[in-house]
């Protein structure tokens, strides 16, 4: 048996047709004036301040479900890339003398820890190998190692920092930094990284220092730690300042 076949007149045809092509120029109408509407906004911290609204909406929402059971997805070390990209060069002065570095942590005004590389390598160290992905929409396996942030804390004393709601680190040079929340500095997997690929970190990758934080987008992993202080305001952060998400979560 042959399905039964609709007979559409040519009538109907050109009615369906006006319709389609009536609905049609109306949306693009209201396109063209939402565009418009949209770009007499005023400016919210490098935003239009409705798209900087989604924005903090959507943080509001989705950071009412992190947990520290909320795990990056690892793989095993055979599955890294050889050749891991270099995800943006802001806050990598030429002129770096490593030589000169110790961590600073700024406890309070006045209270200033300085900690050098080899008394971070002396915490116990902790690997992960994950899928590394940056906002500009390209992602790589790879291998890092270094020093849980929270096992840090808890070496340095950094009990009361830390019931604090945001941390901020910046580079030597201040030409990078960011400001991230609590809740996903102190998860299990997030390190401060002085290796990759089982090596120490290359100075394009961070050297001696720098973040690893797997439940983040590239933009908040920042490269070459200088100083890291807390704040239950929000730090100034690089990209959010140039119209990107603060929260920047996966």
């Amino acid at each position: 048996m042959t399905e039964k076949e609709t007979i559409i007149s040519e009538k109907q045809l050109r009615k369906k047709t006006i319709i389609s092509f009536s609905v049609f120029i109306v949306m693009l109408v209201l396109a063209v004036v939402a565009w418009k509407w949209l770009h007499k906004q005023p400016d919210a911290d490098g935003a239009l301040k409705p798209l900087r609204t989604v924005l903090n909406n959507n943080e509001r929402i989705f950071s009412n479900f992190f947990s520290n059971n909320h795990l990056a997805k690892t793989f095993p070390v055979g599955a890294t890339v050889h050749k891991v990209r270099v995800n943006g060069s802001e806050g990598m002065s030429p002129d770096f003398d490593a030589s000169k570095w110790k961590l600073q942590v700024i406890k309070s005004a006045g209270d200033t820890l300085f900690v050098t590389l080899d008394e971070i390598k002396a915490l116990p160290k902790t690997e992960i190998v994950f899928d590394f992905k940056c906002i500009e929409g390209w992602s790589q396996i790879t291998h890092w190692g270094g020093v849980k942030f929270s096992d840090f804390a808890k070496k340095y004393n950094l009990t009361s920092q830390t019931q604090m709601n945001y941390v901020g680190l910046i580079t030597p040079d201040k030409g990078y930094y960011v400001g991230i929340d609590m809740p996903a500095i102190l998860h299990p997997q997030t390190l401060l990284c002085y290796e990759m690929n089982g090596k120490s970190l290359p100075m394009n990758q961070g050297y001696p220092l720098r973040l690893i934080i797997p439940v983040k987008y590239g933009i908040k992993h920042l490269k070459r730690i200088g100083s890291i202080f807390f704040s239950n305001e929000r730090p100034a952060d690089y990209w959010y300042e140039r119209g990107y998400d603060y929260y920047s979560g996966l």
